[in-house]
């Protein structure tokens, strides 16, 4: 999808310099974390520093997983938790203190053990996005410190989201090299 658009619409941009998804579109997606910068996220360089990029993903990660019966009291039970296996963070535009930025998460794909999601963090002071963060999770028996199967309760949670998300009219602009 190549859309043609005011510059401060898109949210990813093509090599030939037209809007390949704007941020409308990444709006849409659902939003699990909201957060407006303190000063204590302040680099030296002037900007929120990158480990409070991290920091807000897995914040907004933990809510996107809860959604999906991965919450407390699924990890409190102790048999069962997820490992993360790769992530990916791309950084598109500055995010000063006193902004807002929210984040958006879209499934991109899962197996047997395993998921593949990326979120969009919106800069929503500025209207521009931010960052992407891009994860490969495992579910893990915590017992044997190995992958195992998700159980079918939450397999058809997240069968339900991919279904919903895999109807968009946009591809989500994955790194290419996670696998499930």
């Amino acid at each position: 999808m190549t859309v043609e658009t005011n510059p401060s619409d898109c949210g990813i941009w093509n090599k030939e310099g037209s809007c390949l998804i704007p941020l409308a579109l990444m709006e849409t997606l659902p939003l699990y974390h909201r957060e407006t910068i303190p000063t204590d996220y302040l680099d030296i360089m002037g900007h929120m520093n990158i480990r409070w990029y991290f920091d807000l993903f897995a914040k907004s990660g933990r809510k996107f997983f809860a959604s999906h019966g991965l919450d407390n009291d699924y990890f409190r039970g102790g048999k069962f938790g997820v490992f993360t296996l790769k992530q990916f963070i791309q950084y598109f535009a500055e995010v000063h203190v006193g902004q807002t930025v929210a984040i958006h998460t879209r499934l991109i794909g899962r197996s047997e053990k395993r998921f593949q999601f990326m979120q969009f963090m919106i800069n929503q002071t500025t209207s521009r996005l931010a960052s992407t963060f891009e994860a490969l999770i495992t579910h893990a028996d915590l017992k044997l410190r190995l992958a195992a199967p998700m159980p079918a309760q939450i397999a058809q949670k997240f069968d339900a989201t991919l279904t919903k998300d895999q109807t968009l009219d946009w591809e989500a602009p994955v790194c290419g090299v996670m696998r499930l």
